[in-house]
């Protein structure tokens, strides 16, 4: 059976003062400096597929065979350089984990590795990385972290994979996971969302641009600027990378398809405020009717931020409930 929430491994989530508006906490989870204490990483170049290798910055124990291993997933237009993905992996690492820092396709820099762009839908990249390491690392305990879009992959890939994931795999966590696509690319545009979703506009659009340098044979100019995220998922995603449209892609692409497949410890947390992941009934009914899935949902937190008073440590609450989680499931 899962945890409950009010399982004593967990601390109960009191958001700092003066944040427990949506957007102030979102903001500040986003803006708020913290040191990256982290060793030097090794840049390592991992195949997914064979047109397209992908970069992962990874910091090994000298013992790393024995040690659990855990693979971060950054967000949209993120990359192993977001301070979500350091804080954790400082976290991790601090508990005598090895860390792999994994870029998506295409981003952090990495374009030219491959011809094709990413998506909310390419689970399969986080399940290559994970055999890698399996293989090739010969490591015996491996456990994933995903936030926002990363959340999704993480649950996809665990629901897809059901009863046959490899023994190694021992556990995920999803921080903010946008497991309904649709809901949560529409959230964007209502009222003070807005701010977030032209931020994640202007970025989309200036790494297509980078893409298009590349590539100019395969990507064309676009017309006109789009105006939402479903826009532009039409307009590009779609277009490029296999799907009808948006609402294909989007329901191709979601978690929440195969939410009830998943056989591994998996925990998900999520804030009933965040600005634009939405959390759909039908979603929340699978999560909570899986007894491999805990659920932390929580009133205040915004999105991927979750800042608590710093009592005796960062305050990063939503990073400390995963890392107890994945030691109360045997990695260490």
């Amino acid at each position: 059976m899962a945890e409950n929430p009010k399982d004593p491994i967990f601390d109960p989530f009191v958001p700092r003062r003066y944040l427990r508006n949506r957007h102030a906490m979102t903001l500040a989870g986003n803006f708020l400096p913290r040191k990256n204490k982290l060793p030097a990483p090794e840049e390592c170049l991992y195949r997914v597929d064979a047109n397209t290798q992908v970069l992962c910055h990874c910091h090994w124990h000298a013992d790393a065979e024995r040690r659990a291993t855990v693979i971060i997933v950054h967000g949209l237009e993120g990359s192993s350089l977001s301070q979500y993905v350091i804080g954790n992996a400082a976290k991790a690492w601090d508990a005598g984990m090895n860390v792999v820092r994994m870029n998506m396709r295409t981003c952090g820099g990495t374009g030219g590795l491959t011809p094709t762009l990413y998506h909310s839908g390419l689970s399969s990249d986080v399940g290559a990385v994970v055999r890698i390491m399996i293989e090739q690392r010969k490591v015996s305990s491996v456990g994933l972290i995903g936030y926002s879009m990363g959340g999704n992959l993480v649950l996809k890939l665990a629901g897809e994979l059901g009863t046959d994931a490899p023994v190694e795999l021992k556990a995920v966590a999803a921080v903010s996971p946008a497991a309904d696509l649709a809901a949560s690319a529409d959230a964007m545009h209502v009222g003070g969302n807005r701010i977030y979703e032209w931020k994640f506009l202007v970025s989309l659009m200036r790494t297509y641009e980078r893409k298009r340098k590349l590539f100019p044979g395969t990507y064309k100019k676009v017309d006109r600027f789009p105006t939402t995220i479903r826009e532009f998922d039409d307009v590009i995603t779609a277009r490029y990378c296999g799907f009808e449209n948006a609402q294909d892609y989007y329901t191709r692409s979601g978690a929440y398809r195969v939410i009830e497949k998943i056989a591994l410890p998996t925990l998900v947390v999520h804030a009933a405020d965040d600005p634009f992941i939405r959390l759909l009934p039908e979603t929340r009914a699978k999560i909570m009717a899986n007894p491999h899935i805990t659920l932390l949902e929580t009133a205040h937190g915004g999105h991927c931020a979750f800042l608590a008073q710093p009592n005796g440590y960062d305050g990063r609450w939503a990073e400390r409930q995963v890392m107890r989680f994945f030691q109360h499931h045997g990695m260490r």
